[in-house]
């Protein structure tokens, strides 16, 4: 039984681009499924409204979840961060610094697992449950060959760890359920725009078409791949 097939919920965590075309996504192929959006910046009213680096968002988002009145089946987080006004991807060491740091870890490691910790106990043991999360291939120590981005990098592999080790005791906890770390390539959203210079064209995916890829590898996925990290065409990427 592929995800559109299910019923019961879907979270989406991240209201950004690839966030948003996930969520009509499914909202389209998947009519068993309530599909919310959670996110800061929420214009559905439906929505959920969490920020990933205040702790208490996260006690306002587990008291939402509670009220649900159908099984969670489906969590997908697409939040991310790499870059903001003040703050840009390292090319060298004398521009790491403590913030750049501390921030690329709030959002892309720390907030993941406290996503997975806050919806822990709303998983149903008699029914398959999928948890994933972006990362992205550059977060490979095996495939690291150009350097710099030193934050970002470190961040994504600390969410690689944290999610690979969820996985295993969720599969103590969970026997349906399933974590899966996903690169999905790189998509035409506002985090990777000053980025693209070198992408090839077919290799520049909207969010429409991420969104079907990363679904597809979802409902794909069975319970042995559970901890596996996942690039957009399903090839494992090395840790």
């Amino acid at each position: 039984m592929t995800v559109k097939d299910w019923e019961g919920v879907a979270l989406i965590i991240g209201s950004g681009d690839i966030g948003k075309s996930i969520y009509y996504y499914l909202t389209a192929i998947a009519p068993k499924l309530d599909v919310i959006i959670c996110g800061r910046n929420l214009k559905n009213k439906s929505g959920f409204y969490i920020d990933l680096e205040d702790d208490d968002s996260f006690i306002a988002f587990e008291e939402n979840i509670a009220l649900l009145k159908k099984p969670l089946r489906l969590v997908i987080n697409t939040s991310g961060f790499l870059y903001s006004n003040l703050i840009k991807p390292e090319k060298r060491l004398s521009n790491v610094n403590r913030t750049t740091l501390i921030k690329n870890f709030s959002v892309n490691a720390i907030a993941p697992i406290l996503i997975a910790k806050t919806l822990e106990n709303y998983i149903r043991t008699d029914l398959p449950f999928s948890f994933s999360s972006l990362s992205a291939r550059v977060s490979s120590i095996e495939d690291n060959r150009l350097g710099g981005w030193y934050s970002y990098r470190a961040s994504k592999v600390a969410q690689n760890q944290l999610l690979k080790t969820l996985s295993i005791e969720w599969k103590r906890k969970f026997p349906l359920s399933i974590v899966t770390i996903l690169h999905p390539g790189t998509v035409d959203t506002k985090l990777s725009k000053p980025f693209q210079s070198n992408v090839p064209k077919e290799k520049l995916f909207t969010p429409s078409q991420s969104s079907e890829l990363l679904i597809n590898i979802i409902s794909e996925q069975k319970v042995s791949d559970s901890g596996k990290f996942l690039a957009w065409d399903s090839s494992v990427i090395p840790w």
